[in-house]
């Protein structure tokens, strides 16, 4: 479980990005962290992996202090944070099994990552995940060969080949069209409930966040506004949110909605 308490981050200017956020985070919950630019989502991500050095409070994972720990300890327990980025972060000139292979950095030495000499249950789970994200034929491929929707699948098979407990993505479906968008987030959705892992999700379409996690969390300058099942999401709490707006065509029921929509080609 991930426990957030009282997490704060104060910028040298003065400006507060996070003001006393707790938050419990059970094994296997997907959370949406929906606001407006600049309410702290991306902020909020990057201090639980620390990134981003928060000015006070704590990230606890499964009983360990993120924030208390050293450079070698934060080393080691950043292997069980995946972090999947709005921009892929691939290494262009390097091939798709390459970049999922290097989701392993944390594990193998210096030389053997310099040299690409990865044991063979590395590489071997490498091609277990590009199977189940529906890149295996693309093994080979340069990263720069890649639409946006597939650089995105190399980057989740990335993060889930260190093993992690915990997956934090940061805009995933920032730079997709609507459909390819909707597959990743049902892609995320899935490979969470298959391996009992738990997901942060920074996203700003409220209808996508609706349709694809167990829980939303509004921020507003750092504080949280809401936290609670989508469909309690209603036109006022979307006003504390954001501000005042017509909102009747973001609201959406959520029954059935994403199960029913087609599934990834």
């Amino acid at each position: 479980m991930l426990r957030l308490e009282g997490l704060t981050k104060v910028y040298p200017t003065g400006d507060k990005a996070l003001t006393d956020v707790t938050l419990d985070i059970p094994d296997g919950e997907v959370v949406a962290l929906i606001g407006p630019s600049g309410a702290g989502k991306s902020t909020l991500i990057r201090c639980i992996n620390r990134l981003v050095q928060p000015s006070s409070g704590r990230a606890i994972l499964d009983g360990t202090d993120i924030t208390a720990l050293g450079s070698g300890g934060l080393r080691r327990m950043r292997r069980r944070m995946g972090m999947i980025f709005q921009e892929y972060a691939l290494v262009e000139r390097l091939t798709v099994m390459e970049n999922v292979l290097s989701g392993r950095l944390g594990y193998v030495g210096f030389w053997r990552s310099y040299f690409r000499k990865y044991p063979q249950s590395d590489v071997d789970e490498a091609y277990r995940l590009l199977d189940r994200v529906g890149l295996l034929e693309m093994v080979d491929k340069r990263a720069d060969e890649l639409s946006g929707g597939q650089r995105q699948r190399v980057g989740i098979a990335r993060a889930l080949i260190q093993d992690p407990a915990l997956l934090l993505v940061d805009e995933p479906t920032a730079s997709l069209d609507p459909k390819t968008s909707r597959q990743i987030m049902r892609l995320i959705r899935e490979l969470c409930e298959e391996r009992g892992l738990s997901a942060i999700i920074n996203i700003h379409d409220v209808k996508l966040a609706q349709m694809f996690v167990q829980r939303v969390i509004g921020l507003t300058k750092g504080v949280v506004q809401f936290d609670g099942p989508p469909d309690a999401l209603t036109e006022d709490v979307l006003t504390t949110i954001y501000g005042e707006e017509d909102w009747k065509e973001t609201i959406r029921k959520v029954e059935g909605g994403a199960d029913d929509e087609e599934e990834a080609a």
